[in-house]
């Protein structure tokens, strides 16, 4: 149900990037769907993320993620909100014990941060939108203004689609030349003309190397290459499902 990573292993720490299994719900989420937007029953999901609470050691009113907008926007975070209060961002900061702060994915990168000297902690939604509109650095920025500093931070990357199974079209790839020329380096030849095979781990990792972020473990999981164990959006709609599961990864301070 949980998968965790050796580099946020630490003391005062809890954290998870949570797999698809020990859940109630059914269908194209069984059986840990996460997803406040996702068309799963709401009984079940709010009992999915019980049991993510639980697993993290808080309240299940204290796991909290955002409704996000694949933007660079981030929020700092003192006292839990309600689910249809949850403001519009990709990243969520704290320095408060006894609240999990999370995203919600299923192809993008889920991204966990820690300084365990400040006691400040962070958790980022990356899609190749928000990557690249900067929200690895809008949330290293926020994680320094809570006394945070970027020599001192892990980072994890948890499941996301990987370069094998991540055509991507012309657009993406202009798009990510005109930012940097040195991004071209993300892209691999595909079957089809004028395709590439995207790296968005790599271009996450990069951009966590540029925040001056040097601590960072990469899982190397694929959502959508590993079925048994993750939900993708992509494949969901590559197999014409009607709707998809979504992953919590997130991480706390302990009370």
């Amino acid at each position: 149900m949980i998968i965790s990573a050796p580099i946020l292993r630490l003391a005062g720490l809890r954290h998870g990037f949570f797999n698809r299994h020990g859940g109630v719900s059914d269908g194209p989420y069984a059986t840990l769907n996460g997803g406040l937007g996702s068309r799963d029953r709401a009984a079940s999901v709010a009992e999915n993320r019980a049991r993510m609470a639980q697993a993290l050691g808080v309240k299940p009113q204290a796991l909290l993620t955002a409704y996000q907008t694949h933007s660079a926007d981030v929020v700092i975070v003192d006292n839990p909100w309600s689910a249809d209060a949850r403001p519009h961002a990709d990243a969520i900061v704290t320095r408060t014990p006894g609240l999990a702060i999370g995203v919600t994915t299923a192809d993008c990168g889920p991204i966990l941060l820690a300084d365990p000297v400040a006691g400040v902690i962070g958790a980022a939604h990356a899609g190749w939108r928000g990557a690249l509109a900067g929200i690895v650095d809008a949330t290293v920025t926020a994680m320094k203004s809570l006394g945070a500093q970027p020599e001192r931070i892990c980072a994890a990357l948890g499941p996301m689609i990987r370069q094998q199974n991540y055509e991507v079209g012309p657009d993406l790839i202009t798009r990510f030349a005109a930012e940097d020329a040195a991004n071209e380096r993300f892209f691999a030849p595909a079957a089809r003309n004028g395709h590439a095979l995207f790296d968005l781990g790599g271009y996450i990792g990069s951009r966590l190397l540029r925040a001056g972020i040097r601590q960072v473990e990469d899982l190397a999981l694929c959502t959508y290459g590993d079925a048994a164990q993750f939900f993708s959006f992509r494949r969901s709609t590559h197999v014409s499902e009607s709707d998809y599961g979504r992953h919590v990864s997130a991480i706390a301070l302990d009370e």
